[in-house]
């Protein structure tokens, strides 16, 4: 039970603080992409995945973690927005990677146009004196892209074999 309960609510739980993390501050914690790879490991090792399943997974989050780095080396993207999209990575292995990626840029288009939008207009007073509001308003900062990260990591989840393991009548008995 307690196996399921964080297979349901560790890896959105952590999604979820990225993606506060980066739209509030525009920046993620290493601690959240050490967190992801620690929940990985504990909940991957618990499950008994196979160590070829594990090394696999390893393999994908190692692929993003170098175009993610490649990405921020050129400047296109935050640190953190590399080193959580690589954690997440880890969490979906090659089987839903595709998927993540395809959500995560839709996403990260879609918020990137909402935020040349909003940064057109002015700010109505009262919300002014919001300096995280103030922050994603301004035209020279960049795009908390960890928002995009997170909600398409929380689209792909629920077809992952992390909740399809989830025995859902077990928790609704406690």
């Amino acid at each position: 039970m307690i196996l399921d309960t964080a297979r349901l609510l560790l890896f959105p739980a952590l999604m979820a603080f990225a993606a506060a993390s980066d739209m509030f501050t525009m920046t993620i914690s290493n601690r959240v992409s050490l967190a992801l790879i620690a929940g990985f490991v504990a909940l991957a090792v618990l499950g008994g995945m196979g160590l070829h399943d594990i090394l696999m997974h390893f393999g994908a989050g190692a692929a993003v973690l170098v175009v993610a780095f490649a990405c921020f080396a050129m400047g296109w993207v935050g640190g953190g927005d590399a080193k959580v999209a690589a954690s997440v990575a880890l969490w979906f292995g090659f089987d839903h990677l595709l998927n993540y990626l395809v959500y995560a840029s839709l996403l990260g288009g879609a918020l990137t146009i909402l935020l040349i939008q909003f940064r057109q207009w002015p700010l109505p007073y009262p919300l002014a004196g919001q300096a995280w509001l103030n922050r994603l308003h301004d035209k020279q900062s960049g795009i908390p892209y960890g928002i995009a990260l997170a909600l398409g990591a929380l689209i792909v989840y629920p077809e992952t074999e992390w909740i399809k393991a989830i025995n859902l009548a077990h928790l609704a008995m406690r």
